[in-house]
């Protein structure tokens, strides 16, 4: 095997400060059914794949400075499901950034963001 033989991503672990905080939007805002919560590991199942929080503090984890995001991640619904996915969104309080808006590069979009500054984006193809 080689790194030329990986086909896909199996799953996203983003480092949290406070993965209590993100495992409530990643399950009460987002819906994302629980697969499992060890408290220093917390595994979401979507679609084929797997979102991951773990604690921020690894020697090798760094630092995170300022205001900004550190991963943008994008969430795949049919066309009909966009509007629908962003009124849900709104009312459950999400922080939105950009309302439902037909990208040039042939996604229609709305974008928000977790309680981490995460960006994330719920897109269709157009």
């Amino acid at each position: 095997m080689s790194i030329e033989s990986i086909q896909n991503i199996d799953y996203v672990i983003l480092l949290c400060s406070d993965v209590d905080n993100m495992k409530r939007f990643y399950q009460e805002v987002l819906g994302f059914q629980l697969m499992e919560d060890r408290n220093d590991w917390v595994k979401f199942r979507i679609g084929s794949g797997y979102l991951t929080l773990r604690p921020r503090g690894r020697w090798y984890d760094g630092d995170i400075k300022g205001e900004g995001a550190s991963v943008q991640l994008s969430f795949r619904v049919p066309p009909e499901g966009v509007n629908r996915a962003h009124q849900q969104l709104i009312e459950r309080s999400a922080e939105i950034l950009e309302s439902p808006t037909d990208q040039s590069f042939g996604h229609r979009t709305p974008y928000f963001k977790d309680p981490e500054r995460n960006i994330l984006e719920i897109y269709a193809e157009i």
